[in-house]
């Protein structure tokens, strides 16, 4: 954990080095791109807004999170024990992938409004496929030993399913919850970009409609460590689930 930590750090400072150094030798307008230092400078300076801003993403998009699994989760399973859903379900949930997500955003505002709704549902979407498809793959690719041996010892279909189908899956929904950490966080901002008046997008499109480019860039970086603490966290449960499903 420590030896990622510092190749992160070692990393993001070669980065930033170069950033600084790039801004300086072309000369560019701060207004185009400000360098890291300026950036800093104004994440101290709207500390408060900043934090006031991610907090509502974050709340978005835990909220979104968790119903989002809870949906995806809940339809793996009712896909695994309903032939009659999969006939219904699959086809209608291949189909929701043709259509960008970005495009649900306007409706869902029209539809639920300016507040955290609309941003909960496109964190919920955006989502929703990653967490039930990863989860129904596992559940149905069930080492064929395990289903074997449930059969011989008369094991009734609900047991075979939660005794040895989702454990033996809790790793496959482990790699979907990954996916989703990475994706909800887009979902939430998606939505405060087409109408809010809270919320780290919403803060980004003022500030570049007042071309105040540093706070822009602030509120990018609050939103990109708020995703990899986010993934991080999910990555450790993930890890967990994984250790739990085989036993260890």
């Amino acid at each position: 954990m420590m030896k990622k930590l510092r190749d992160f750090l070692f990393v993001a400072a070669v980065a930033l080095s170069v950033w600084e150094l790039l801004v300086r030798m072309t000369g560019v307008p701060p207004y185009i791109l400000p360098g890291p230092l300026q950036v800093a400078s104004a994440a101290i300076e709207y500390a408060e807004m900043l934090g006031e801003h991610t907090l509502v993403t974050l709340s978005e998009v835990l909220v979104g999170l968790i119903l989002g699994t809870i949906l995806g989760a809940g339809t793996s399973l009712f896909l695994v024990v309903s032939g009659y859903a999969r006939r219904l379900l699959l086809p209608l949930m291949v189909f929701s992938q043709t259509v960008p997500i970005f495009a649900l955003a306007p409706l869902l505002t029209l539809w639920l409004g300016y507040g955290m709704g609309s941003k909960i549902a496109m964190t919920l979407l955006i989502i929703y496929f990653p967490v039930a498809s990863t989860f129904y793959d596992g559940l149905r690719n069930t080492p064929r030993g395990y289903l074997d041996l449930a059969l011989t010892m008369n094991a009734s279909e609900s047991r075979t399913l939660f005794r040895i189908q989702v454990p033996a899956a809790l790793p496959s929904l482990a790699s979907g919850l990954r996916l989703a950490a990475v994706y909800a966080p887009i979902g939430a901002v998606i939505g405060e970009w087409v109408g809010a008046s809270r919320g780290l997008g919403y803060l980004m499109l003022l500030a570049n409609g007042r071309v105040k480019i540093d706070l822009m860039f602030a509120a990018l970086f609050a939103l990109a460590a708020l995703t990899i603490v986010l993934h991080t966290l999910i990555n450790q449960a993930g890890r967990r689930l994984t250790r739990w499903s085989v036993g260890d």
